[in-house]
């Protein structure tokens, strides 16, 4: 199988028990070996106080990239530390994509960016983590 392949069913593999992310919303738009673009909508029932999603709606996104960027080479990772900051208000009805990109991958430890935008291309929140890279593998020869 070669790597995109490998990247894609492991992705799919993940989305099918990860009813957080399905709750959500995602679309998978790209999955390629330690990258990849989520997209979804906001919706009313993740507005916060303000009228404004709720801060957990987009580091969900952007965590989910992480974990499906960091796997999509086949080996179990598992996030370490993870951190975002929120530079835009979004509202219901918005669109956000988040892009997650590897930045270092060795043998045990993985880390990413991943840039969240808006319908407009705006960065709406900037993510960073960083995995764990476990030695079990998504499908064992």
């Amino acid at each position: 199988m070669n790597k995109k392949a490998l990247a894609e069913k492991v992705v799919d593999t993940m989305y099918a028990n990860d009813f957080f992310s399905q709750w959500l919303g995602i679309e998978r738009i790209t999955i390629d070996p330690g990258h990849c673009i989520l997209r979804m909508k906001i919706r009313k029932d993740m507005l916060n106080g303000f009228a404004i999603a709720h801060g957990g709606i987009t580091y969900s996104l952007a965590d989910s990239a992480l974990a499906f960027a960091s796997n999509s080479h086949g080996r179990k990772a598992v996030s370490v530390e993870t951190s975002i900051s929120h530079t835009e208000q979004l509202h219901e009805g918005d669109i956000i994509t988040a892009t997650a990109e590897e930045t270092k991958l060795s043998n045990k430890i993985g880390i990413y960016h991943i840039t969240v935008t808006n319908q407009k291309n705006e960065k709406v929140a900037l993510f960073k983590g960083t995995v764990y890279r476990t030695s079990a593998e998504w499908f064992p020869a």
